[in-house]
């Protein structure tokens, strides 16, 4: 380490907090959960007042369940095996479609951004299935698969797979010649590549397709179960829906947002614990802070 560097690193520490950059001022961990279950409980007590109150303004209050009403209603579904079912149901669906979304969408995008054969095959096919909803697909999955279920892991799983693809390929193409120029230098292959510069290169941008891909597949998912599932989160909540049962409907929104709000943050967890060499934000040196 150089002497300017020591006295730059010493300048930068002496600087007091008010006057740093925003993106490298540390809030304690407290203090920010404290502003986030405030924000929470701020929205929970406007709901609830909104309804007690049967504001009828732009929005009609006085219909909607309160807070208070879902949340005993979901305590009556909680002591229930139903709806247990109904949610291991709904988590193997989508983490299965997942799973596969993620293999293949990994997988087809490297291949189309580092091989010409595979990107005049591949992409054409690719551009004009993307645009379709893959909600559309609930006809071409009831004529396909033999099961419902089977169905349903194929929306999932391509509604998922897009997001990966895109967020892959872009990834790829984004990355350093130079990188790939130095291992070849040294000898390295096509495999040493793709495993020393290629992989770990990518993995941020793959996990930012990751994570989108998680919420598309949760509206793809539960979509389907309301058109042709038998058990799940979202046909139980089509079936409150149609007996007029206001609160067991909210009670399975709640439900989804719960559970794709846990596995998207399982998403994120994972891509940060796998590129913790990246420079931390607001850094800008290669170092954590």
């Amino acid at each position: 380490m150089t002497a300017a560097t020591v006295t730059e690193t010493a300048a930068a520490a002496t600087v007091p907090s008010s006057r740093r950059p925003a993106a490298t001022r540390r809030y304690p961990r407290w203090l920010r959960w404290t502003v986030r279950i405030a924000s929470l409980a701020a929205a929970l007590a406007l709901w609830q007042w909104a309804s007690a109150a049967g504001l009828h303004l732009f929005l009609r209050f006085d219909r909607l369940p309160g807070p208070l009403a879902v949340a005993d209603a979901w305590g009556g579904h909680l002591g229930t095996a139903q709806y247990w079912l109904d949610v291991a149901q709904s988590l193997v669906r989508i983490l299965t479609g997942f799973a596969l979304a993620a293999v293949l969408g990994v997988a087809a995008g490297i291949a189309v951004a580092r091989s010409r054969i595979a990107a005049d095959v591949l992409q054409p096919l690719f551009e004009v299935a993307r645009p379709i909803p893959a909600i559309a697909l609930v006809p071409v999955a009831i004529l396909l698969f033999a099961t419902d279920e089977q169905g349903i892991v194929f929306i999932t799983g391509t509604a998922a797979f897009f997001p990966v693809l895109v967020s892959t390929r872009h990834a790829v193409r984004a990355l350093p010649a130079v990188w790939e120029d130095a291992v070849r230098t040294m000898g390295g292959g096509r495999l040493r590549v793709l495993g020393t510069v290629v992989l770990p290169g990518i993995l941020p941008g793959v996990f930012g397709g990751l994570s989108v891909g998680m919420g598309v597949a949760w509206i793809c998912v539960i979509s389907a179960e309301m058109i042709s599932g038998d058990f799940g989160i979202g046909y139980r909540t089509w079936q409150a829906y149609t007996i007029v049962d206001y609160p067991g409907v909210l009670v399975g929104m709640a439900t989804i947002g719960v559970l794709g709000w846990l596995t998207s943050g399982a998403v994120e967890l994972l891509g940060r614990r796998l590129t913790r060499w990246l420079p931390a934000r607001g850094t800008g040196t290669g170092g954590r802070s």
